[in-house]
C-alpha cells in the first residue's frame, strides 16, 4: 500500500455535525410523511444521519466504539435535527435548498472518508469504494429497507448513488494509482463530488431504468 495511503485525513466536527443534522431533518420528514410517532420519526432520523458511519465502524472496520458513540456531540446534532424537521413540518421546504446543498457535502465529504478509512485499515480498493459509498448514502438505504420500500438510491433518479461511486473512486485512483497525498486527494474528490450532485440538482440529470427502449 502506498505511504499515501496511510496518511491520517479528518472531517471537521463542525462539518460533521453539520451533515449530520441535515441527514436527521431529512429521516424525520421522511417519517412525517408516513405519518409515524415520535418514536418513529426520531428513529427514522437517527438511523438516516448514523447509518452510514454506524455500517462503516460498526459491520466493516470494527477497530473499537464507532466515533458517534464516543462524542456527545454527535447525539445533540441527532435530537435537534429531528426536532427541527418535526417542529418546522410543511414549512420546512423554505430551508429546502440549504439542506440540499449540506446533504450534497455530507454525500461527498462521507463516501471519500468512509473510502480513506476503509483503505488505511487495510481494504482493497474495490472493498474500499463499497465502505465509501456506504458510508455516504447507507442511511437512506436502510431507512428506506426499514420502511419496507424500495431504496430510492436504487430507483432511476437524480444521480445520487452514482455521484458517491464517482467520488470514492476519483480519491481511490488518485491515491492509489498516482500517489497522490490523501489530504489533497480528498478535497478535491470531495469538491468535485459536491459539483457534481449540485448540477445535478440544477440540471435533474437523472439516471434511466436499463429495460428502457
Amino acid at each position: 500500500m502506498s505511504n499515501a495511503a496511510l496518511e491520517t485525513f479528518h472531517l471537521p466536527v463542525a462539518f460533521d455535525l453539520s451533515a449530520l443534522f441535515a441527514f436527521a431533518v431529512a429521516g424525520a420528514l421522511a417519517g412525517m410523511q408516513r405519518r409515524y410517532d415520535i418514536v418513529g420519526v426520531f428513529f427514522l432520523g437517527l438511523i438516516s444521519s448514523l447509518g452510514g458511519t454506524l455500517l462503516r465502524d460498526g459491520v466493516f472496520i470494527q477497530q473499537g466504539p464507532p466515533a458517534v458513540f464516543l462524542d456527545p456531540r454527535y447525539s445533540y446534532a441527532v435530537g435537534l435535527g429531528v426536532l427541527f424537521g418535526a417542529g418546522l413540518g410543511a414549512k420546512l421546504h423554505r430551508f429546502s435548498n440549504v439542506i440540499a446543498v449540506i446533504d450534497a457535502l455530507g454525500l461527498a465529504a462521507y463516501t471519500v472518508y468512509g473510502a480513506h478509512r476503509a483503505l488505511s485499515a487495510g481494504f482493497a480498493p474495490p472493498a474500499a469504494l463499497l465502505v465509501g459509498v456506504l458510508n455516504g448514502a447507507g442511511g437512506s438505504i436502510i431507512r428506506d429497507v426499514l420502511t419496507r420500500e424500495e431504496p430510492l438510491v436504487f430507483k432511476p433518479g437524480q444521480f445520487y448513488l452514482l455521484t458517491a461511486v464517482f467520488g470514492g473512486a476519483l480519491f481511490l485512483i488518485a491515491v492509489r494509482s498516482f500517489g497522490a497525498p490523501v489530504l489533497l486527494a480528498a478535497w478535491y474528490s470531495i469538491g468535485l463530488t459536491f459539483v457534481i450532485r449540485i448540477l445535478a440538482i440544477i440540471f435533474d440529470w437523472r439516471t434511466r431504468s436499463l429495460m428502457e427502449q
